[in-house]
């Protein structure tokens, strides 16, 4: 049995919206690092933060990246209906969280380039598990059938323009694990006294 690709697309997309907060809380935790460990397998995972177009709060999405000459390139994959890309067209200056730093950056949208294929494989095999979510198999498609599936992908490039620090970054709730480590610590050996 299959399911309608309406319902399909929508249950992926609910999925997907619960994994990102999942995503979202490490990086918070300071544990982003761990979401780039098997990049083949959980994907490249950065996040993005951007202002609403519309409330001008700051908000943050993690999204899948490729890296093709020290170049940081991510694609929209819910294509223009989605809200974080909104959210860069009004306003294309971002910070992005990599695992080897924070950054400001200015996101541009390259959907027309010349290289677009090139450049949308290689975000797809960046996205590991996600691509195959998606249906694809970005190693063995050809040119032809990856611009056909992801024709309605806006693929980004972000230039980065200066190194960030400070508070607010990835690693702002770093400070619960040696809280907990404190609070936890004395159970633990009140437990083995017993």
């Amino acid at each position: 049995m299959s399911l309608d690709p309406q319902l399909e697309k929508q249950l992926r997309h609910v999925w997907f919206k619960q994994l990102n907060k999942f995503m979202l809380l490490m990086w918070r935790l300071g544990l982003g690092w761990m979401m780039n460990i098997w990049p083949a397998g959980f994907g490249q995972i950065m996040v993005i933060t951007h202002t609403g177009w519309k409330t001008g709060l700051r908000r943050r999405t993690p999204v899948n990246y490729a890296q093709v000459f020290g170049e940081i390139y991510c694609t929209a994959g819910f294509g223009k209906v989605a809200h974080w890309y909104k959210n860069i067209r009004a306003n294309p200056n971002v910070e992005i969280w990599l695992a080897d730093g924070w950054w400001e950056g200015v996101a541009e949208d390259i959907s027309n380039a010349e290289n677009r294929n090139f450049l949308m494989r290689e975000v797809m095999i960046g996205s590991g598990f996600a691509a195959y979510a998606f249906g694809l198999d970005p190693r063995k498609m050809s040119d032809e059938e990856l611009a056909e599936i992801t024709a309605d992908y806006r693929l980004l490039h972000i230039r980065r323009t200066q190194a960030r620090t400070g508070p607010g970054g990835p690693g702002e709730l770093a400070w619960i694990w040696p809280v907990a480590t404190m609070l936890l610590l004395p159970l633990l050996f009140r437990r083995r006294k017993r």
